[in-house]
């Protein structure tokens, strides 16, 4: 395991708070089963409590692992998208993360492409790292000065693209094969076309 996945599996599993480098922009991290977590990362960036966020595992293994109820459609989706610069929605009948979860219920998943962390054996409830409605970071230094001194670990993975993750509805992809994009990103529509219209 490399240090800054250390570091980091370490402050998330004592319920700190992370500044860390995904493959689109800075996010913040914490521990997605606690509540004390989850609101010291809505309070620092100024976001309403209870709006949805994404969780993120740094492997696909570990994502499926997570969510054993998957289909095999999903799964054959996830496999050709992830990890990747994508937020896929995805149905959540068993109500798992219900921190992350907004009023439908649906998960947000992340896995990001980040080799430096691959390691983490955790998952992370995860948002981009600044205050709500301002820029999205691509260098430690656009991180606001007060969210880097608020959290308990920053993590410095150099410049990073910049462009957020393209958000994916795939709520009934698993029945009807349907999918919509719900904020075009980082991976554009025609590239997910080619991959999802043909799983």
């Amino acid at each position: 395991m490399s240090d800054d996945a250390g570091a980091l599996e370490r402050c998330i599993r004592g319920g700190g708070v992370a500044v860390f480098p995904a493959d689109t922009v800075y996010g913040l991290a914490c521990d997605p089963c606690s509540a004390a977590a989850v609101g010291r990362l809505y309070e620092l960036k100024g976001r309403p409590a209870g709006k949805p966020a994404a969780v993120m595992f740094f492997s696909l293994e570990r994502a499926l692992a997570a969510l054993p109820d998957t289909g095999p459609r999903m799964r054959a989706a996830l496999a050709a998208l992830l990890p990747g610069r994508l937020t896929l929605v995805l149905p959540n009948p068993d109500g798992r993360f219900p921190l992350a979860c907004g009023s439908d219920g649906a998960l947000g998943l992340r896995v990001p492409d980040v080799p430096a962390l691959a390691s983490v054996g955790v998952a992370v409830l995860q948002s981009s790292a600044n205050r709500a409605g301002a820029a999205d970071p691509r260098c430690v230094d656009e991180v606001d000065s007060g969210l880097r001194a608020g959290a308990d670990l920053v993590l410095d993975g150099g410049p990073l693209p910049g462009t957020p993750s393209t958000v994916v509805d795939l709520r009934v992809f698993e029945r009807a094969g349907a999918w919509a994009v719900l904020r075009e990103g980082a991976v554009p529509a025609s590239e997910l076309a080619r991959v999802l219209d043909g799983v």
